[in-house]
């Protein structure tokens, strides 16, 4: 006789395992089906947030920002060190202690909230049945009232640069190099291209960037997009736009890259290359042909504005359905579907997901762009205050970028928030929240913020917006 659950989910990654756990505190039977295994051979929870993806990379991130502060940036603060070294085996395996921690977390999360942990792989059948394959090969089948997939995404192969073991790396293999590369490509502008390649360039690679695209960070602000440009140049990573590659080929532990841009074919050899072009929906042996769920022309698993499938009781979420493949995302759709299976009317906004680049200076966005407006024939506008006349950020040495605020010229409710400059995953988000309750401009620039601090940056950018900034020149109304 088979098991009966009132919720399976199948992946424990971001999406999945905070449905679980939702699930179960409201209640519902919940069992939740993950087949990684960690580097001890045991299975990790988590998904490629906690274990190749967003913790692990921003690990490397911050230890490398301080092995370039101690490096080059104390000196200014009359701090004197010399024969700073970096450890890279020592700095990754921070970076795995954390991993390690973080995904038993989840484990110990799940025992707390009562969800079943299946090790194995899951499979949606006819009739919400999941067959799980255990790693031990063995086969057996669950009954569900509601199943929710979760599968994720994996990283993108081009034909033109296929992996090796130790040369030629996706984002994975890029966290765990045990030297630094002298020389290091990266194919992709993107997020996860630019963060790597700055965890490199700071550990003092020579770092060049593909962008097949002739624009750089096009879903960014355009303003944002030129100040990120400029800094990343200063920095010393080279972003070469308009740089298609058409092959690679390794010799003597080399890769040698060809490439075709503005200036016609080209070469150039390094001893890493890194490929991120993206990555797409993980469906592999996921979906059984009679299970009813269907695909879009992406591979992606067809869903409505609630995650619900083409099959009752049926959902997805996370990367594996439209929408950007952000962890945050992915779990908030997680507690709207395990919400709504307990009988509550949970929404999602999805206007107001904000968007991260963790390198130095951040970056990060939430709402609309002037692009984007101009493109709907909204009328708006702009307040901008730079952090080189910001108090704290010039007490900390850390005086690049701004912070951009978009709001109608109509009604002054805000439509955007754009920063770029420390902190800007933490500024970001008070923009959301005030957009979240239809804020405006007047409003923020009426809310006394403590000083001094990084905050007062959004606070002065929201007054600007009307031309009533105190503490930058006020741009002259359009």
């Amino acid at each position: 006789m088979s098991q009966k659950y009132d919720v399976v989910v199948i992946g424990a990654g971001p999406g999945g395992y905070v449905a679980a756990i939702r699930a179960a505190q409201l209640g519902l039977k919940t069992a939740c089906i993950e087949k990684y295994v960690g580097k001890d051979g045991k299975q990790a929870l988590g998904g490629t947030c906690l274990n190749v993806g967003c913790i692990p990379s921003k690990a490397l991130l911050d230890s490398s920002w301080k092995y370039h502060e101690a490096k080059e940036g104390f000196k200014v603060h009359g701090i004197d060190v010399k024969g700073v070294n970096m450890d890279v085996p020592a700095m990754v395996e921070r970076k795995d202690k954390i991993v390690k921690q973080l995904t038993g977390g989840v484990a110990a999360l799940f025992k707390a909230n009562g969800v079943t942990s299946i090790e194995g792989h899951g499979k949606l059948l006819a009739g919400k049945k999941v067959e799980v394959t255990a790693p031990d090969g063995n086969v057996t089948v669950i009954d569900a009232e509601n199943v929710i997939l979760a599968s994720g995404s994996v990283p993108i192969n081009i034909p033109p640069a296929p992996l090796t073991d130790d040369i030629i790396v996706d984002s994975t293999g890029a966290l765990e190099f045990s030297t630094v590369p002298k020389k290091l490509g990266v194919i992709g502008a993107g997020v996860i291209g630019l963060e790597l390649g700055s965890v490199w360039r700071r550990l003092g690679a020579e770092v060049v960037v593909f962008e097949a695209l002739d624009s750089f960070l096009s879903l960014a602000d355009e303003q944002v997009a030129k100040e990120a440009m400029k800094t990343f140049t200063k920095q010393g990573l080279q972003v070469r736009l308009g740089a298609r590659v058409t092959g690679t080929e390794i010799k003597r532990k080399q890769v040698t890259v060809s490439f075709t841009d503005a200036e016609g074919e080209q070469q150039l050899t390094f001893d890493k290359l890194i490929v991120a072009v993206g990555r797409r929906p993980y469906t592999e042996n996921l979906l059984a042909s009679d299970c009813g769920v269907d695909l879009d022309e992406r591979g992606m698993v067809y869903v409505d504005d609630y995650c619900a499938t083409s099959v009752p009781g049926v959902y997805a979420v996370g990367d594996m359905v439209r929408g950007p493949m952000l962890a945050h995302k992915s779990s908030e759709e997680g507690v709207m579907v395990a919400e709504r299976i307990a009988g509550h009317k949970a929404a999602m906004n999805y206007d107001l997901i904000p968007s991260v680049i963790y390198t130095h200076p951040e970056i990060a966005w939430v709402g609309k762009n002037e692009k984007q407006l101009k493109a709907e024939g909204v009328e708006f506008n702009v307040g901008v205050f730079p952090f080189a006349a910001s108090g704290r950020a010039m007490a900390a040495n850390d005086t690049g970028g701004f912070v951009k605020m978009i709001a109608d010229a109509k009604t002054d409710r805000v439509l955007g928030v754009h920063v770029i400059g420390p902190s800007a995953a933490e500024l970001v988000q008070q923009g959301a929240i005030a957009m979240e309750f239809g804020t405006s401009a007047e409003d923020l620039g009426m809310m006394v913020f403590s000083h001094p601090t990084l905050s007062e940056a959004m606070h002065e950018a929201a007054l600007a917006v009307n031309g009533h900034a105190i503490h930058v020149a006020n741009r002259k109304k359009r």
